[in-house]
């Protein structure tokens, strides 16, 4: 008796996040929907039957398709928030639509929608008053319309459902992995790169050089100018520190703007690198002390986790999101303690048996997150829409 044909399972995926400067929500998508390519390209049983294309704005009609088995289509004029909202639900004709960067059309009832956070509701003062009213409209009408909304942790989904009144059992959770930065080229490293999510000059190409050709060991600090990654928390602490064995060294907003603002001059050992390439910040990871993330508000803490798969010790605040995501791989510090992350600085740079069994541990937890389980759990939490 012939095998059946498993019945084609068409999903339209939102491709907008192709044709934007990238952000870890676009790191998050592009990722999936890699892992989603790799399962279709080994016939995963995952994935049988399942027909994905990737749709862009007609604008993007020439760009190249990083996948190989999930098809390109570019269609309607524009782009962004207009083109999703007014362009994307004519270009998916009928078929369930796979929103992965915290918005979708509100006209469109056939999506599954990933929200990642609450953010614009728990932190409004880190964004702009038209971005949170957006997201005071855009998310609850989403929990309503959507056949399914998935986020990536328990903290958050409860975070959604509080905070937007998405009913808590249409939620789905999937986790995210830090093991795309083992593909990028770093130092002595000629392994193949995601795209740059930094996208801008790298300023600091010879500073990069020298802080890696230092024998004095260094802190790693990634910088934001949004509020509530609390940088402010940093540039605290190292004021706390008198006869600093080690230097830390800040990539990205790391100007007075953020680390000023504590009052009274930075002691010299804390070094501004601006923004750096993707390459550069993972030669950076692996060859740190540590990472900081003072962060006060995360709805998974995407960077810990990277910085744990380059083998790079974590020092990060004591938020539930991040002890979900990380579990006893970090050490944790409060987001309002100074005192306590100079001591923790401290101890890390000093102590190379505490930074191995971070090493360790860090290897352990990031081994279990990887994206083939994240695309694998996606495709479970549509699969009853999937027609």
């Amino acid at each position: 008796m012939p095998m059946k044909t498993p019945q084609a399972r068409p999903l339209v995926i939102n491709g907008r996040f192709l044709g934007r400067r990238a952000t870890g929500v676009d790191r998050f998508a592009f990722e999936t929907v890699r892992a989603i390519d790799e399962l279709m390209a080994a016939r995963d049983p995952a994935v049988a039957g399942l027909r994905a294309e990737i749709v862009v704005p007609a604008a993007l009609a020439d760009m190249t398709n990083p996948f190989a088995h999930v098809q390109l289509r570019a269609s309607g004029k524009g782009g962004g928030l207009r083109w999703e909202q007014f362009a994307l639900p004519q270009a998916v004709r009928g078929g369930l639509l796979l929103n992965l960067c915290n918005s979708g059309p509100l006209l469109y009832r056939s999506q599954v929608t990933v929200l990642h956070d609450a953010a614009p509701a728990r932190v409004p003062d880190s964004y702009s008053r038209s971005f949170v009213a957006w997201y005071r409209l855009m998310a609850p009408s989403i929990g309503r319309i959507a056949r399914r909304v998935i986020t990536v942790s328990e903290f958050s989904r409860r975070e959604l459902c509080e905070a937007y009144r998405i009913p808590f059992a249409k939620i789905g959770v999937v986790y995210e992995s830090g093991e795309h930065m083992l593909r990028m080229r770093g130092a002595g490293d000629a392994r193949e790169a995601g795209p740059d999510m930094h996208d801008a000059p790298d300023a600091g190409v010879d500073a990069v050089a020298e802080t890696l050709r230092q024998t004095r060991p260094f802190v790693l600090a990634v910088g934001s100018l949004n509020r509530h990654k609390n940088f402010q928390l940093v540039a605290e602490a190292a004021q706390r520190i008198r006869d600093a064995q080690f230097d830390i060294v800040v990539v990205g907003g790391g100007d007075a703007r953020v680390y000023g603002a504590s009052g009274g001059a930075l002691p010299g050992f804390v070094k501004h690198l601006g923004y750096v390439s993707d390459e550069a910040l993972v030669s950076l990871y692996r060859r740190a002390a540590c990472f900081v993330y003072p962060s006060r508000y995360e709805g998974f803490g995407l960077p810990p986790v990277e910085a744990l798969a380059l083998g790079c010790p974590v020092i990060a605040s004591r938020l539930p999101s991040v002890v979900e995501a990380c579990g006893d791989a970090v050490l944790y510090t409060s987001p309002d303690d100074p005192a306590e992350l100079a001591a923790l600085l401290e101890r890390v740079t000093a102590d190379a048996a505490l930074r191995e069994t971070l090493r360790a541990r860090g290897r352990e937890r990031t081994a279990a997150l990887t994206w083939r389980a994240t695309a694998v759990k996606l495709i479970e939490e549509i699969s009853p829409w999937l027609m």
